[in-house]
C-alpha cells in the first residue's frame, strides 16, 4: 500500500491511505542507510507500507520511502552530525516573523530562504501580530520588507487576532501543500486556528522573562483544511543550521548574488577578497543589503547561528 505521512512522533507515524489512516512503524534498517537524518521519515512523505493486523488493532510498517520532490531541513541542534528533515514534499513555505514577541533576526530568515532556495521551494514571508506594533516595529516591517521584496519575496502583514490578510493567505494555499515555520511564539497555531477555526489547536503564552514562545506544537503534523488546501504545522525552530553547502555554490542561493555573479572578475569568486567582484560593489553602492551580507559571511565562515545576536542592519 502507498500513503503520505500526516504524523510524525519519533517511533510512530500517522500514513494516510486513499481511505483510512493507519499507525506505522519502520523498520530498523532504515536507520543504518547511510541516512544521518534523526528521522529518515518526515511529514510529507510518501511511503510504501505493509499492514500487519495485531490483536488489538490494526497497524503497518513502512518498507520504502518513494522518492521526494524536496525537503526542508536543518543540522540537529544536539548532534552536529546529524540533520533534522522538517517536512517534505511542500509547495511553498510560509516563514512567520515578528518583530519583537518574539523576535527573529536576519540571520534565522536567511539561512532558511537559503535553504529553500537549495530545494527550489517557495517562500512567503508572514509579519505577523502587526496589530501589536508601536511606531518603532512598524518602521522595522518596512525596512524588512524592502530588503526582501526587492530580493524578489512576497512579504504580508497579518493579524490573526484581527484577520488581517487572512483571506489572501487562505488564497495562496489552494491546492497547496504549505509549511508553517518559525520561532516559537511568533503565532503559527494562532494563524492557523485564524485560517481554519474548526482545528481548534492549542496555543500557550509568551514567556515574559525570555520573550520567547514556548513549545506548543511538539511534533510536525500535516491538516486538510476545508478549503482545499493541506498545511503542515512544525514546532518553533530556535535556530537554524545550514546544511552541506560548498563556499562556491552558496552565493547562488541568495538571488540577488546570483544575479551578480556573471560579472564578478572570476567566475569561481565567492565574494570575499577577490578583487573586481560585483556583489562587494554593489554592497558597496549600497545596492545589496548589510544584514544579507553579514549572513552570507556567517555561513560561509562556518559560524553557526547566534540567536541573541542582532545584525538586522
Amino acid at each position: 500500500m502507498t500513503g503520505i505521512v500526516y504524523k510524525s512522533t519519533g517511533s510512530w507515524y500517522l500514513v494516510k491511505s486513499e481511505k483510512n489512516l493507519y499507525r506505522c512503524r519502520i523498520k530498523g534498517k532504515f536507520r543504518i542507510k547511510g541516512i544521518k537524518s534523526t528521522n529518515p521519515i518526515a511529514v510529507g512523505d510518501k511511503v510504501e507500507f505493509k499492514l500487519e493486523i495485531k490483536t488489538d488493532e490494526e497497524t503497518g510498517v513502512i518498507t520504502k520511502i518513494i522518492d521526494r520532490k524536496n525537503y526542508i531541513i536543518r543540522k540537529s541542534v544536539n548532534l552536529s552530525k546529524q540533520t533534522h528533515i522538517i517536512a517534505a514534499n511542500i509547495d511553498q513555505v510560509f516563514l512567520i516573523i515578528t518583530i519583537n514577541n518574539p523576535p527573529t533576526l536576519t540571520t534565522f530568515i536567511d539561512r532558511f530562504l537559503i535553504t529553500a532556495e537549495a530545494y527550489s521551494i517557495n517562500v512567503i514571508l508572514i509579519f505577523n501580530k502587526i496589530d501589536t506594533f508601536e511606531i518603532d516595529e512598524k518602521a522595522e516591517v518596512l525596512y524588512l520588507k524592502d530588503i526582501y521584496e526587492t530580493i524578489g519575496y512576497q512579504c504580508i502583514e497579518v493579524s490573526a487576532i484581527k484577520q488581517t490578510n487572512i483571506d489572501l493567505i487562505k488564497e495562496l494555499m489552494k491546492n497547496k501543500v504549505s509549511m508553517f515555520a518559525g520561532h516559537s511564539g511568533v503565532g503559527k497555531t494562532t494563524l492557523v486556528n485564524a485560517i481554519e477555526p474548526l482545528l481548534q489547536l492549542k496555543t500557550k503564552e509568551i514567556s515574559e522573562q525570555h520573550k520567547q514562545g514556548q513549545h506548543t506544537t511538539t511534533f510536525a503534523e500535516m491538516f486538510e483544511l476545508g478549503f482545499g488546501a493541506k498545511i503542515i504545522d512544525t514546532p518553533g525552530i530556535k535556530g537554524f543550521g545550514v546544511v552541506d553547502m560548498e563556499k562556491d555554490e552558496l552565493g547562488d542561493y541568495f538571488p540577488e548574488f546570483f544575479k551578480l555573479k556573471e560579472n564578478c572578475k572570476f567566475n569561481n569568486c565567492i565574494h570575499l577578497n577577490e578583487p573586481k567582484c560585483a556583489v562587494k560593489k554593489a554592497l558597496e553602492d549600497e545596492k545589496i543589503s548589510w544584514s544579507r551580507y553579514k549572513s552570507y559571511l556567517q555561513i560561509i565562515e562556518g559560524e553557526e547561528e547566534n540567536y541573541r545576536t542582532d545584525i538586522w542592519k
